[in-house]
């Protein structure tokens, strides 16, 4: 009498797992409550980071499509202010070559689960034949 249910709660402790697994950790900790000043170094750094993305032939091309000379982005450059020119090199940090695959890969394989699971508790067959 107890082994027809293995079958289901087997099911449910597979798909309960997976679903924890998907959930981000999140760590917490303090926050400061005063506004962090960026040192010069922290300056140099992000500007650095950013020239190193102007050189990428790829983007310069681009910039020059829309427009903009090498001494005009300079310019630019030297007008933003430090928490502007940090929170550019925190948006370069972030972009990924190619979009962010790994969710979509996440998903496709969510639903090839969900389809396999459905047909399997239904049991039903998929026969391909040439």
């Amino acid at each position: 009498m107890i082994r027809p249910y293995m079958k289901y709660v087997s099911c449910y402790l597979v798909v309960a797992i997976i679903v924890m697994g998907m959930i981000p950790r999140v760590y917490a900790g303090f926050s400061p409550s005063e506004v962090i000043a960026l040192s010069e170094l922290d300056r140099s750094a992000d500007l650095e980071k950013i020239q190193k993305i102007l050189e990428i032939r790829m983007v310069r091309e681009r910039l020059d499509q829309l427009g903009f000379s090498q001494d005009e982005i300079q310019k630019r450059l030297g007008q933003l202010t430090d928490e502007q020119i940090h929170q550019l090199a925190l948006q370069i940090d972030e972009l990924r070559a190619g979009g962010n695959g790994e969710v979509v890969i996440i998903i496709v394989l969510v639903i090839a689960l969900i389809i396999v699971l459905f047909l399997w508790l239904t049991g039903r067959k998929v026969v391909v034949t040439k």
